[in-house]
């Protein structure tokens, strides 16, 4: 709740979090249903949003705890829900009503068709794959009604969010159940000798961009934030909170102050 808050003191516009299941970042501190009722209701006193993120994906023998699931988020109302599972869009869509509907980034979609797809299947929005570039997210925005949503700040995957085995193939943790035990973060060597971080990417970091973005036509822009301390959230949500309406004094300083404070 801390972190929520923290985003919320700070100048999100919007703020999203996982629960206790279905959620990709298993290991955080995911909200209880009585905490994420709280958040809704406070973001509601501060016309912010909550979109929560139920972005694994769903076995059979979990669909009836996923309707479950579902049944008491329409007590508590949020914004929208981020999914990756198309089955469960298929659930939201034959028994519940009211839901908007986010494509999670987990759906690595990646190209303009990919984008009127999800649209075709009736998503409000999408949060396209971290990798695409500034130019192939205006080519998606100039020609889909759809809303689109980019991160632009935050941990890159070594192959793309939704796709990436490495973790289930090496430990038995699926990144798509929410458990990525994050190898690619690992130190190896080659046979040639070469040795050091070698799929570890750096993180995504816009400040300069966020002007291009918003030009572009980005509906939001999200940051990475589900695992990260509330003195991490509150400084970087500040930061683009600044960048966005133009008072970002001096980027190199906060640059350097984002990469120093603890996550």
């Amino acid at each position: 709740m801390e972190s929520f808050f923290a985003a919320v003191e700070n100048g999100a516009d919007a703020v999203y979090f996982g629960l206790k299941s279905f959620s990709a970042r298993a290991s955080a501190q995911n909200f209880s249903m009585d905490d994420a009722s709280k958040a809704i209701a406070y973001a509601r006193t501060k016309s912010i949003k909550v979109y929560i993120a139920i972005n694994t994906l769903v076995k059979t023998l979990e669909l009836e705890k996923a309707v479950d699931l579902l049944v008491a988020l329409e007590e508590i109302r949020p914004d929208s829900i981020i999914i990756q599972d198309l089955g469960l869009l298929y659930l939201i869509q034959s028994q519940f009503s009211g839901f908007n509907i986010h494509a999670s980034t987990q759906m690595a979609v990646h190209n303009l068709a990919g984008v009127k797809q999800m649209e075709q299947l009736g998503f409000k929005r999408v949060v396209l794959a971290r990798e695409l570039s500034a130019s192939e997210i205006r080519n998606i925005t100039e020609n889909t009604s759809i809303e689109i949503e980019t991160f632009i700040h935050g941990a890159l995957c070594y192959s793309y969010s939704g796709l990436c085995f490495f973790s289930s193939m090496i430990g038995g943790r699926s990144g798509n159940r929410g458990k990525c035990a994050q190898p690619c973060r690992m130190p190896y060597h080659s046979q040639s000798g070469e040795e050091g971080y070698l799929f570890s990417m750096k993180d995504l970091l816009t400040l300069s961009e966020i002007g291009d973005l918003v030009d572009a036509g980005v509906n939001s822009l999200k940051i990475e934030g589900r695992m990260k301390s509330p003195e991490y959230v509150a400084v970087v949500t500040d930061a683009y909170r600044k960048a966005i309406d133009g008072k970002l004094s001096d980027e190199d300083e906060i640059a350097n102050r984002i990469k120093t404070v603890f996550s």
